[in-house]
């Protein structure tokens, strides 16, 4: 039966471990960008209108689930380069479960057993989702389609003719965009409540 510690149990997964382990994810991808020169690179956690934005983080204001990693492009061009930037976040989460696991099996970490239990499953839920190469809901490839694509057929994710990955300057321009769009229809409604 599900009761009350199930309900703060999974709050605390929701709102606490699954974001530390998407913010480890996007750590990857940060890793491994500086690594091969990604130029204006950017994570931004979740959606919608700005809350922040502070050096290469954008964090929005809606849920943090929905988080991407971007940039403009890659100082190198090589393949191997463009595989090592997709394959940083599941090395990441796969690094971060494995010594998590280690530390509890050796009786390192022994406390809050249920909280790192559900951190390594989080982990590793990622992994499989990462790793195996399909297309997502929206038909964007996850990371092991790109991958796969880049080994076996030298697509590079920047010479797609519809970016499925924007680049940092592009969310940047459709961000203020949308942001003048909404700021000049406030504008317009504030000036219909005084006309009336």
């Amino acid at each position: 039966m599900f009761g009350l510690s199930d309900l703060i149990s999974l709050v605390v997964s929701a709102f606490f471990i699954l974001p530390i382990v998407i913010m480890l994810r996007q750590l990857g991808y940060v890793i491994a960008g500086s690594i091969v020169g990604a130029e204006n690179p950017r994570i931004t956690f979740g959606s919608g209108p700005r809350v922040f934005k502070w050096k290469l983080f954008d964090v929005r204001k809606h849920y943090h689930l929905y988080s991407w990693y971007s940039y403009d492009r890659l100082k190198n061009q090589s393949k191997a380069a463009y595989v090592f930037v997709y394959l940083a976040p599941i090395l990441m989460n796969v690094v971060f479960g494995i010594v998590i696991n280690a530390l509890m099996a050796n009786g390192v970490i022994e406390t809050y057993e249920t909280f790192w239990n559900r951190f390594i499953f989080y982990a590793f839920y990622y992994v499989l989702f990462d790793v195996l190469p399909m297309k997502t809901v929206d038909g964007k490839p996850n990371n092991g389609r790109l991958i796969f694509e880049m080994v076996k057929y030298g697509k590079r994710t920047d010479m797609n003719k519809e970016p499925f990955i924007p680049s940092t300057s592009g969310v940047e321009e459709a961000y203020q965009e949308e942001r003048k769009r909404v700021e000049a229809k406030l504008k317009e409604m504030k000036q219909d409540q005084r006309s009336d």
